[in-house]
C-alpha cells in the first residue's frame, strides 16, 4: 500500500465520528455519496432544543421603553463657548443674555428609548423582566409573540435584586413554569430567548458554566453563569432548562467588545420567583436581616480557627443592636445552619436569611471556639439603607507615637482615653491611639480609637499582653485581633508581619 493510501485510510479513522471499526476502502474507491445517518444522541438533543423553543416562545414578549424629555432643572456655573454658535462667539461672549440662552434655560434631556425581554408567569397578564428595562420609562411597550401590543401596567420593581414584574390586560396569554435553579448543575444545557438587538425572539443555546457567580451588578450576587450567546435586548428573558422550565432571568453579560463574549449572567430563580412572588403580593419586598458583617472561610481563616476552608460563613462583625448581637452572635463565629438549612458560604446565609419571616425565631447553628452551639433569632426588617457610617476618625495619635512592626500604638484603656474616643458601658482593654500610614493596621482598616479586646483569642489588659499575644502568632499564620469600635460594633482582622 503506498504512502498516499495509507494518509488517506488515517484520515478517514479521525472523521468516522467515534466508530470502532475503520473501513479500508480508499478515497478511490468510495462512492460518490453515502447517506449517514444522524447519530442518536446528537438528534435528540436537536428534538429537545425545538421542543423547548416552540413550547416556550409564546410566553416571550418584547418590550420597549420610552422616557419623555425632562427639563434640565438649575443652572450650570460655567458655559463651554463650544455651546454658543460659531458666529456669536466672538459678539457676545461676555453678554450675561447669551449665556442664559445657551446656558441652560429651556434645555432639556432628550427622548430615551429602550429595549428589552420579558415572560409571562401568570396567564392573567403578569409578566417577569429585569428592573433595568423598565425602571424610570414613562411607557412601556409590551408585543406578544403573535403580535398584539399592550401598554404595560402596575410596574412593581425592585432594584436590589433587578427583578420588575409588569401586568397587562389581555387574554389568551400563556405562562412559563419557574423551575428548581438549585438543582441546576454546571454542565446542563440551556437556552436563552429573547429581543437581542431588537430582533424578536431569537433562540441560543449553551450550558451552565457556574454557579453563585459576583459581578457587582445588583446588591444581591448568586448569578448563573451561561456561554449561550446573551446580547442587548436580551435583558429580562428567560434561561429554560431541557425541561422548558424557567432557572433564571438573562440580566448581564462580560464583554470587552459591548456584545456577546461567552459570559453571560442570569438571576436565578430561587431569587426572582420569592422576589416576584412579594412585588405581586405587597408590590414591594421586605426582607429579613441579621445585622452581621460575614466572609468566606478562606485559608488563612481556616487555619487560625481550625475550619475547612470554604465551611459556613464566618461572622466579622456584629451590628450593636442588631437580632445577632440580642442572639449572642460574636466575631469570629461561624454559622453552619439556619432554621435547619446548611450553610456553605456567604451568599447562601444571604438569600436564607432574607427570605425568613420577619418577626419570626429561628435556630442558629454556630461553631465556636471548635465546639457547636445553637442560639435562636428573631428575625427584623432589614433597614432601608444598610450602610454603615465609617469612622474615619482624625489620627489622635501624639507626634511620639511608638508604633509596633505591624503599625500599631496600643495603650492600656483608661476612663479619660475611654471618654476621649466615645467608649461607653465598661470596655476592658487595649485602646489603639494611633496607626501608622501604609502598615499592615491601616490595610486592615484598624483605626486609632478602636479597642482590642482580644490578641490572639486571649483577653489583653497591658501591653505586655499583647505584645506577647503577637510575638507568638504573628509570625507564622498572623495575629487574630477581636476589635470593638466607638459605637459598640465588634470584629475581627487578621494581621500579618
Amino acid at each position: 500500500m503506498s504512502n498516499g493510501t495509507s494518509v488517506r485510510q488515517s484520515l478517514m479513522m479521525l472523521m468516522a465520528g467515534g466508530a470502532l471499526a475503520v473501513s479500508a476502502v480508499t478515497w478511490s474507491q468510495r462512492p460518490e455519496a453515502v447517506a449517514v445517518p444522524p447519530l442518536p444522541r446528537a438528534d435528540d438533543l436537536s428534538a429537545a432544543f425545538r421542543t423547548v423553543a416552540a413550547e416556550a416562545t409564546p410566553s416571550i414578549v418584547s418590550i420597549e421603553t420610552s422616557t419623555k424629555p425632562r427639563p434640565v432643572q438649575g443652572r450650570r456655573d460655567q458655559l463651554n463657548e463650544e455651546e454658543i454658535p460659531a458666529p456669536f462667539r466672538e459678539f457676545f461672549r461676555n453678554d450675561p443674555r447669551m449665556e442664559d440662552l445657551f446656558r441652560g434655560r429651556g434645555r432639556a434631556t432628550p427622548q430615551r428609548r429602550g429595549m428589552g425581554s420579558g415572560f409571562i408567569i401568570d396567564a392573567s397578564g403578569i409578566i417577569l423582566t429585569n428592573n433595568h428595562v423598565v425602571n424610570g420609562a414613562d411607557e412601556v411597550k409590551i408585543r406578544l409573540h403573535d403580535g398584539r401590543e399592550f401598554i404595560g401596567k402596575d410596574i412593581k420593581t425592585d432594584p436590589r435584586t433587578d427583578v420588575a414584574i409588569v401586568r397587562i390586560d389581555a387574554s389568551g396569554l400563556k405562562a412559563l413554569r419557574l423551575g428548581d435553579s438549585h438543582a441546576t448543575q454546571v454542565g446542563d444545557w440551556v437556552l436563552a430567548i429573547g429581543s437581542p438587538f431588537g430582533l424578536d425572539m431569537s433562540v441560543t443555546a449553551g450550558i451552565i458554566s457556574a454557579k453563585g457567580r459576583s459581578n457587582r451588578i445588583t446588591a444581591r450576587a448568586d448569578f448563573l453563569q451561561t456561554d449561550a450567546a446573551i446580547n442587548p435586548g436580551n435583558s429580562g428573558g428567560p434561561l429554560l432548562n431541557m425541561r422548558g422550565e424557567v432557572i433564571g432571568i438573562n440580566t448581564a453579560i462580560a464583554t470587552e467588545s459591548g456584545g456577546y463574549d461567552g459570559i453571560g449572567f442570569a438571576i436565578p430563580t430561587h431569587i426572582a420567583g420569592w422576589v416576584s412572588q412579594k412585588l405581586i403580593a405587597n408590590g414591594e419586598v421586605k426582607r429579613g436581616y441579621l445585622g452581621t458583617e460575614i466572609k468566606p472561610v478562606d485559608a488563612d481563616t481556616a487555619r487560625q480557627f481550625n475550619l475547612k476552608v470554604r465551611e459556613g460563613a464566618m461572622v466579622k462583625s456584629v451590628l450593636p443592636g442588631s437580632p445577632a448581637e440580642k442572639a449572642g452572635l460574636e466575631p469570629g463565629d461561624l454559622i453552619l445552619k439556619l432554621n435547619d438549612q446548611p450553610i456553605n458560604d456567604p451568599t447562601a446565609l444571604q438569600a436564607t436569611v432574607e427570605q425568613l419571616s420577619i418577626g419570626s425565631s429561628y435556630p442558629l447553628v454556630v461553631s465556636r471556639g471548635g465546639k457547636q452551639q445553637t442560639l435562636n433569632v428573631t428575625v427584623t426588617e432589614m433597614p432601608k439603607n444598610l450602610s454603615v457610617a465609617s469612622h474615619d476618625e482624625e489620627d489622635r495619635s501624639p507626634g511620639n507615637s511608638k508604633f509596633d512592626k505591624l503599625g500599631l500604638d496600643v495603650r492600656p484603656l483608661t476612663r479619660d482615653l475611654a471618654k476621649q474616643f466615645g467608649l461607653t458601658g465598661n470596655p476592658s482593654g487595649l485602646i489603639i491611639s494611633g496607626v501608622e500610614d501604609g502598615s499592615v493596621a491601616q490595610s486592615a482598616g484598624l483605626k486609632s480609637g478602636d479597642l482590642i479586646e482580644k490578641a490572639g483569642g486571649q483577653p489583653v489588659s497591658t501591653v505586655e499582653d499583647y505584645e506577647k499575644a503577637r510575638e507568638q502568632f504573628s509570625k507564622g499564620d498572623g495575629l487574630v485581633l477581636n476589635i470593638r469600635t466607638s459605637d459598640g460594633r465588634k470584629s475581627f482582622v487578621v494581621l500579618k508581619d
